[in-house]
């Protein structure tokens, strides 16, 4: 089978542009290694309190039609046939396919009693399908789903849009893919964690890289635009030498975007980690090792370190959004389209919408309960005080530009930034002072060991972090 290699793409001439590699300093990242938030979500879901309602919810969709924003449409599948230990995600362990049809009887329900408060004119850009497993479901399933939504939104045919599904390579074949191309897919994430077959006997997610070698060179001859590959770093029985053997094999496979994420023992919170041994966890040194190679290689074979845990080459929309600006990030990780209102559809979804945020239930049935009712199913959000507004911008343009400019905020804002924020510029002077942070005149910018604990820096900025115990939150490396 053809292997894309990473010399098939080339380079963007902007690629000198990106980040350098930071001067390691394993001391200096365990000292601020503490936990805290991964700021998807300003305030973060941890402030959304249970007196807002649904109502709460329909005003803040009738508002937001004068701003004529496009919308971005996140559906959540809870179902899963197989239960991965690490997993910390709202979901169902089922195999009958049977289940999901009143679910999406639900989520159509859902659709209708938000699109009577929304201007179905605005167009959807974006369209993620989360889980769970979205390719747990049918093929006529799938089809069908989408047919709800273009018939209650109205779904574009723009070349520019991002319509993405998150797939396991176990649950999935070329037919699949060919099917969802057609339903006008055109961003896939495949989940593989890791390569290793005794990291996968650990995490109970047997998946042989042919399985996900088939489904990328079927993706790459269907012409999807972006690929993206998910791994997991502090797994049981992981190493810096295994975890870089599984490097080179996902470099070898050329995928356009990486997650590398860390994943969080929480087992008092996640009851599928109950099955993970703690004594088979990497030590916190190895687990920076890993960190450590996993930059190192990732950059060498030209990935851009966007932020945290997502690299992409240097022509993907996401280092181009980022090198020009326009970088977002919301519950789905960083974006490159321009703000959009984004409507969480299912169990758990959340919504952003104007100056809202409104999360779904988690448990299924009282999900369900609310929508037979004919009522919309939120059930906590909190509105968003004008401060909380400035702040939320503070911190996206960290997240994402790995800096802030005090000036631009001062005009966006009609405030004395400096003045504002001075609080937190104090809290920075340590971070400044052990080199994570540089600053020129009114120019905030992240130094590349910065980048690394780029969450300590927002966290700074964050006032709502009072009251919130640290144990809510993973480690930030």
């Amino acid at each position: 089978m053809p292997v894309h290699t990473p010399a098939a793409l080339p380079l963007a001439p902007a690629a000198a542009a990106a980040p350098m590699q930071p001067v390691w300093d394993e001391a200096l990242l365990s000292r601020y290694d503490t936990n805290g938030p991964r700021y998807t979500s300003y305030p973060t879901a941890l402030s959304f309190h249970d007196q807002f309602t649904p109502g709460d919810l329909t005003q803040a969709l009738e508002r937001s039609n004068a701003s004529k924003r496009p919308l971005s449409l996140y559906v959540h599948v809870p179902f899963c046939r197989k239960i991965c230990f690490y997993c910390a995600c709202n979901k169902i362990a089922t195999k009958n396919t049977a289940l999901a049809e009143p679910y999406i009887a639900r989520l159509d329900r859902e659709m209708v009693l938000t699109a009577r408060h929304l201007d179905t004119s605005r167009p959807v850009e974006q369209l993620h399908w989360g889980g769970g497993t979205p390719t747990f479901l049918s093929l006529n399933q799938m089809g069908d789903l989408i047919d709800r939504l273009d018939a209650r939104f109205g779904l574009s045919s723009s070349a520019d849009r991002d319509y993405a599904i998150e797939i396991d390579p176990r649950e999935a074949d070329v037919f699949t893919l060919r099917h969802l191309e057609s339903l006008g897919f055109n961003r896939i994430s495949l989940g593989v964690q890791d390569l290793s077959p005794l990291v996968q006997k650990a995490i109970n997610r047997i998946q042989p890289r042919v399985l996900t070698e088939t489904l990328m060179e079927e993706a790459h001859r269907l012409g999807f635009r972006s690929l993206n590959l998910d791994l997991i770093y502090g797994l049981p029985f992981q190493t810096e030498k295994s975890f870089a053997n599984t490097l080179r094999q996902v470099i070898e496979l050329n995928p356009a975007r990486l997650s590398v994420f860390n994943y969080a023992h929480m087992p008092e919170r996640f009851a599928p980690q109950r099955r993970i041994n703690v004594d088979d966890l990497p030590g916190g040194e190895e687990k920076l090792a890993i960190l450590r190679t996993t930059i190192e290689m990732l950059t060498a074979a030209g990935y851009v370190h966007i932020g945290m845990d997502h690299f992409a080459r240097p022509d993907d929309s996401l280092a181009i959004a980022q090198r020009e600006g326009s970088l977002q990030r919301n519950f789905q990780g960083y974006s490159s389209h321009a703000q959009c209102d984004l409507i969480g559809l299912g169990v758990s979804a959340i919504s952003r919408i104007d100056d809202v945020y409104a999360q779904n239930p988690s448990d299924l049935a009282r999900y369900e309960a609310a929508l037979d009712q004919g009522q919309l199913a939120t059930v906590r959000g909190i509105r968003l005080s004008d401060d909380d507004l400035i702040r939320r911008d503070v911190i996206e343009r960290l997240m994402c530009n790995m800096g802030i400019d005090l000036t631009a905020v001062s005009q966006r804002w009609n405030i004395d930034a400096p003045r504002y924020f001075a609080p937190a510029l104090e809290r920075l002077q340590s971070a400044e002072q052990d080199g994570l942070l540089a600053r020129s005149g009114d120019q905030l910018n992240a130094t590349p060991m910065g980048r690394l604990l780029i969450r300590h820096i927002a966290m700074a900025f964050d006032t709502h972090l009072s009251g919130q115990t640290g144990q809510q939150y993973s480690k930030i490396v």
